[in-house]
């Protein structure tokens, strides 16, 4: 009897490895590899108003980013990926560059909608590039900002060589592009980097993943979530829980300005309040009211232009 019941439970712990096993290698195709991700389709947590979906589609920021003279630059990655990068110099002479970072499934034009004001009201030069496994860059996984890290530090170096030693940096990043740049503020930066703007951020890959296999699948973090880390690490060659936004503001030494919306469904607001709580430099959150996940400045654009414009004035523009 006791051989039986060892038999039995022997077998169904083979039985439960086995299905984290092909739920790991399941969601790791779901989420970070590379392609058409149908799940975000009818996504309610992704849900924005006609008027703001009818701007990000078909707004007039699209027509000004297609008829934009931009200057393409590659960049190869220190794992040997060829990234696709996007450069539009300034109408006149001036030393501050904004450094856009897209979010996920998107590519570098779509921070045309901020690069647009940051171009023609500010007289910045504008530079944005398709993070590794999107648009025309190279890579077969989404890096989540971890990876594209140290890409993003390699590209503020090459503008700098391009532009000259007295040029002044902005970061700004939406959503995972808000990962991107937050990660990067944890790096060793050349001091031409300024100032970092974070667009409806994560604290990490793990717990943002944790959060959506809940929302999504009504599914335990643990043990679904380690698993794939797993494998993330193995094919895509980080994990989530390194992946941390969080870790990297508690060694950032530039002022960050977290901008978040309380209707963010998709990443909850939570996680903007713990970024900025605990960012070593200084710091300042704006919540948006009724925004949902990357919604802000089109919900409320004259409220995101003022409160960009104050941070900047306060720590930027001389």
């Amino acid at each position: 009897m006791k051989r039986k019941i060892v038999k039995t439970f022997s077998a169904l712990i083979i039985v439960l490895v086995l299905i984290d096993v092909i739920a790991s290698f399941y969601f790791y195709d779901l989420a970070i590899s590379r392609g058409q991700k149908d799940f975000l389709s009818g996504n309610k947590d992704l849900e924005v108003s006609a008027e703001t979906m009818n701007v990000l589609l078909e707004g007039g920021w699209r027509d000004w980013v297609a008829n934009q003279e931009f200057e393409s630059i590659e960049m190869t990655s220190r794992d040997g990926l060829l990234l696709q990068g996007y450069f539009l110099e300034a109408k006149e002479p001036t030393n501050k560059l904004v450094i856009a970072a897209h979010g996920y499934l998107g590519r570098g034009s779509d921070m045309g909608l901020y690069g647009q004001y940051y171009y023609e009201e500010l007289g910045y030069h504008f530079f944005t590039a398709d993070s590794r496994g999107h648009g025309r860059s190279e890579g077969d996984y989404y890096g989540f900002g971890w990876p594209d890290r140290l890409d993003y530090v390699d590209w503020i170096n090459l503008i700098v060589d391009k532009l000259g030693p007295d040029t002044e940096i902005i970061l700004h990043g939406l959503s995972m592009g808000a990962g991107t740049v937050l990660m990067t503020s944890g790096e060793e930066l050349p001091d031409n980097v300024k100032v970092v703007i974070a667009d409806s951020p994560y604290t990490s890959v793990h717990d943002l993943f944790s959060y959506q296999i809940d929302r999504m699948f009504n599914l335990p973090a643990f043990p679904f979530i380690h698993s794939t880390s797993l494998v993330t690490k193995a094919k895509a060659g980080y994990s989530f829980t390194e992946a941390s936004a969080l870790k990297q503001v508690k060694k950032a030494e530039i002022p960050i300005l977290y901008i978040t919306g309380n209707g963010d469904t998709f990443v909850p607001t939570e996680m903007a309040h713990e970024l900025y709580e605990n960012t070593r430099s200084k710091a300042e959150i704006v919540t948006f009211d009724g925004a949902n996940h990357g919604e802000s400045f089109v919900m409320d654009e004259e409220k995101y232009i003022r409160v960009l414009n104050e941070f900047l004035d306060n720590n930027f523009v001389d």
